[in-house]
């Protein structure tokens, strides 16, 4: 199902885009005046140039790109990073260099993805115990190693 989002861009690059029939999320380009370097380890802000009004009801997960991943140690700070239908700022992505090398990002590079989904309202329900599982209180590892 396809849904409206007003969106204004700022910047000189296309609007976020799916790659393939099967992509679930879009890519977000850096607007930049001028290339930056990462260190390693160094965590910045960096800018898109889009700000856009979500239908309440849905959020925007901001997420790193598998191939910056892997390739150059490029990720993001909070991940998923999430925007709120009520937010109207420009769109910033927290970019840190997990490598052990210096990393250039420049203007127009996709720096990371952005997926839209829908979610639901919680209303709290107080109870004094709850139904019972196979799983219970088991936590990380619980299920063991193979």
């Amino acid at each position: 199902m396809d849904i409206n989002v007003q969106i204004i861009n700022k910047s000189p690059h296309e609007l976020p885009a799916y790659q393939t029939a099967g992509s679930s999320g879009m890519d977000l380009r850096a607007w930049l005046p001028e290339p930056v370097t990462l260190k390693p380890m160094e965590r910045r802000l960096v800018p898109t140039g889009l700000f856009m009004a979500l239908p309440v009801g849905y959020e925007a997960q901001i997420r790193p790109r598998s191939g910056l991943a892997i390739k150059r140690g490029l990720s993001l700070v909070n991940t998923p990073g999430t925007i709120d239908s009520d937010y109207r700022g420009e769109i910033m992505v927290p970019l840190i260099n997990l490598s052990a090398e210096d990393q250039l990002v420049e203007d127009g590079e996709r720096i990371a993805q952005m997926i839209v989904a829908k979610y639901e309202l919680v209303k709290w329900q107080a109870v004094t115990e709850l139904d019972e599982t196979v799983r219970g209180a088991g936590g990380f590892g619980h299920s063991g190693v193979k």
